[in-house]
């Protein structure tokens, strides 16, 4: 369910009686919306992280389903973010898949954290935040591998979460955490 932020509109049915104000109910997600993008234990995964983001959030880990992609296949991809901290203001999970030789364009997959159901500012400390978002190799790839970098970005800001462990998790020195390398099959 897409939730809309407080917003006014002129609707067409009262364009007689003037504009009117759409508010969204005081309280956030939903208990539903919460269960749906909140997890009690995290599955045994296929990577552990350790990443931990502005003091935040700690990305406890990932999944990659399949493990192994050809050109034209889809990956899913799911995210554990452990919150330590509450946030202020709605962050973006920006995801960069790279071609792990650098011959083709980078391809952004930046969302809104578990499919747009519970922005940031409503994570709460102790919950472990599943997101889950598609990989795409594009038909006629020639990568031998995808890597997938990714990290929290504001983009009224254009700031990112910073690492504040960076010597304990594979990044670039330019905040980005480095969730791991796919293979991709010829």
């Amino acid at each position: 369910m897409m939730r809309l932020q407080p917003s006014c509109v002129l609707l067409p049915s009262l364009l007689l009686l003037g504009s009117a104000c759409i508010v969204e109910a005081p309280g956030g997600a939903s208990a539903q919306e919460r269960r749906a993008a909140t997890v009690t234990q995290v599955p045994p995964l296929s990577v552990k992280s350790g990443a931990n983001l502005g003091g935040k959030v700690e990305l406890v880990g990932a999944t990659v389903e399949p493990g192994r992609l050809k050109a034209g296949d889809q990956a899913k991809v799911a995210l554990y973010f452990k919150v330590l901290q509450p946030m202020d203001d709605d962050y973006l999970i920006f995801v960069h898949v790279e071609d792990a030789d650098g011959r083709a364009e980078r391809i952004n997959v930046d969302h809104k954290p578990a499919g747009g159901l519970l922005p940031t500012s409503q994570w709460k400390p102790g919950e472990t935040v599943k997101d889950e978002f598609p990989v795409y190799v594009p038909p006629g790839s020639t990568a031998r591998a995808l890597n997938i970098w990714l990290g929290f970005w504001e983009p009224r800001t254009d700031s990112r979460l910073r690492i504040l462990n960076p010597n304990a998790v594979r990044n670039d020195g330019k905040d980005r955490v480095l969730l791991g390398q796919v293979p991709v099959a010829r």
